[in-house]
């Protein structure tokens, strides 16, 4: 900051700001050169301190083509295209507007002009083509904007939980022998050029799982090793939905909330989920801020926690877990969140009786997290057969015979199994089904008894539409009188199918079939053998010159083929081939060939 200008200074700068204001075109910078010379300073202090000491008059008046542009929309787009596409997955420019331009104008692509004042054409500055991009919303900083975010709330504690992991950075279970203490991750030994350290490192690597409400935003961590498999991720989830002591973070949520992932969307994690009710939401890739709030817990957790590690002897993992717990107890209970201003268990208490759904067992969710749904075909009798019992599903809504189903183990009763459907909303809802308990002589329980009592399950939706296709049919308001109406039609008495509104042939009838011209042909010529017995015994024209080159032991001349070629252009008799091999013998090339006559039938009566 420079120093207050004394009232003689500031004076003399109002004088020199008056005179400026008041010079013609062109004279003001005259005005601020006298003014540098007098009072000692440069041109441009004047004018910054011109400008602090004259009071501000009226807004100037703004342009008449403020808001315009001469570049066109599509040069525009075009010179973002070439900035965006020299870009890198990092996000980092390489190409600048300015060598952009350069290169769309060599080849052609853009123009990017303007007219000035006098009428004459000149290329745009830089400068105002960034300007147009701006203007069109079209500049590479504009592009690259986040979308708008939408703010997401949710209902109570434990109805959303987000779950997300992260490589602890500074400590590393290396697992040398016997030796199981925490180390630093040593850069050069680890990092600098030597891939299978690094690959080594990943899967020893102290890894961080963060596990936040978010209504509440209380925190769970959890470290493991071997990298982010779907067999931690669901072990990390039975700790955090288990109660640790006293801590009151707990209870199987509603729905999670993990990113896209090998890991996140493995068998082990969503059989889980689904053996305890549990909606699994993937966000979209590149989505970031759709779990905004654990992406954050990660950030705490590092600062907070980990900083402390380097000043812990930490040997086993177990120990790790223990001060993580410990952490999280205390930063819950003392941290302040902002959103809500109350501390994070302070406001996860206010879950109520019915949103605190409490899981079932730490060794049952590990069997439940690799058992899978399993495929069951219903059978006559509305039932299903799973872990060796009979389970009766004639509660599924819609269920027919026949249909299969998707059964999976009850996590809270173990003397029912589940099965999975689809709710209105689109979502797996489950429902439950009861054992059917077999008695003494291997009859299930509830069956009804032979000559006294009589049971039928309700009509399945595949029944409840035959009826009403059979009702359609018939023309009948009843199902007795749809069987009258379908006696009287085996017997040829009664009405049609639909009362005989359907004509079989209507659409062969009424079918627009073009009319096809007729195509030309070649006539096949057929030769009566009786009355040419040559047909009989025919040689290819050029199988019979092969022939007769064999009988007189050389190749056939070019007039002896044209000879034969003019007489047979196609087929010879195969008595001619004996014949012209002795009159070739003879070097009776030119002469009339030794035709051989045909004695076989031949046609009598006609004319006499």
């Amino acid at each position: 900051m420079m120093a207050t200008p004394n009232p003689a200074m500031t004076q003399r700068l109002v004088h020199f700001g008056q005179a400026a204001a008041n010079a013609t075109w062109g004279r003001k910078t005259t005005v601020y050169e006298e003014a540098a010379k007098e009072l000692g300073l440069s041109v441009a202090t004047v004018i910054r301190k011109i400008g602090e000491v004259t009071a501000v008059g009226k807004p100037r008046k703004r342009r008449s083509d403020a808001g315009k542009t001469a570049l066109t929309e599509q040069e525009a787009a075009r010179i973002a295209l070439d900035v965006m596409e020299h870009m890198r997955k990092n996000g980092k420019r390489i190409m600048s507007v300015k060598d952009a331009v350069e290169e769309l104008r060599a080849n052609g692509l853009i123009r990017a002009e303007r007219i000035t004042s006098a009428g004459e054409l000149v290329p745009m500055s830089v400068q105002a083509i960034i300007a147009a991009l701006r203007l069109y919303k079209m500049h590479p900083d504009q592009l690259l904007a986040p979308a708008p975010a939408i703010r997401m709330a949710s209902l109570h504690p434990n109805h959303c939980w987000q779950i997300d992991a992260s490589r602890c950075v500074m400590y590393y279970l290396p697992r040398q022998g016997k030796d199981t203490g925490l180390r630093v991750a040593d850069h050069d030994e680890y990092y600098k050029n030597k891939p299978k350290n690094v690959a080594r490192q990943v899967m020893d690597s102290l890894w961080r799982y963060v596990v936040t409400d978010h209504t509440s935003g209380a925190i769970f961590v959890w470290y493991v090793v071997g990298g982010e498999t779907g067999g931690n991720l669901a072990e990390v989830f039975i700790q955090a939905i288990h109660q640790r002591g006293s801590d009151p973070f707990y209870g199987v949520c509603r729905m999670a909330m993990l990113d896209p992932g090998g890991a996140n969307t493995s068998p082990p994690f969503l059989n889980l989920c689904k053996a305890l009710r549990v909606h699994v939401q993937i966000n979209k890739p590149k989505n970031p801020r759709a779990k905004g709030q654990v992406e954050q817990g990660q950030n705490i957790v590092e600062r907070s926690l980990e900083s402390a590690f380097k000043l812990l002897t930490l040997e086993t993992l177990e120990q790790i877990n223990a001060i993580a717990l410990q952490w999280a107890r205390w930063f819950n209970a003392t941290q302040v969140h902002s959103r809500h201003d109350m501390f994070r268990y302070e406001a996860w208490m206010r879950i109520t009786p019915d949103q605190l759904v409490l899981a079932p067992g730490i060794e049952l969710c590990r069997e439940l997290a690799v058992s899978a749904p399993e495929t069951r075909v219903v059978n006559d009798f509305l039932e299903v057969e799973f872990l060796g019992a009979t389970w009766d599903v004639s509660d599924v809504p819609g269920v027919i015979v026949g249909q299969k189903l998707q059964i999976v183990r009850n996590a809270w009763r173990p003397d029912s199994a589940q099965a999975l459907g689809v709710g209105d909303d689109g979502k797996t809802c489950f429902y439950v089904l009861e054992r059917k308990v077999i008695g003494e002589f291997g009859f299930h329980e509830g069956s009804a008894v032979v000559g006294e009592s009589y049971k039928r399950h309700a009509d399945t939706p595949a029944q409840r539409n035959l009826q009403a296709i059979e009702l359609l049919a018939t023309g009948a308001k009843t199902a007795a009188e749809a069987a009258e109406v379908r006696k009287a039609m085996a017997k040829g008495k009664g009405p049609q199918v639909l009362g005989g509104q359907i004509d079989p042939l209507k659409r062969m009838r009424d079918a627009v079939v073009p009319a096809y011209l007729p195509r030309r042909g070649t006539q096949l010529e057929v030769q009566n053998p009786l009355a040419n017995a040559e047909v009989l015994d025919q040689v290819d024209t050029l199988v019979a010159i092969q022939r007769i080159a064999n009988r007189i032991g050389r190749s056939i001349s070019r007039e002896e083929n044209r000879f034969i070629k003019g007489r047979w252009p196609d087929s010879m008799p195969e008595a001619q081939i004996e014949a012209l091999a002795g009159q070739f013998l003879r070097g009776e090339t030119g002469a009339e060939p030794d035709v051989v006559a045909f004695a076989g039938l031949r046609a009598v009566g006609g004319a006499r």
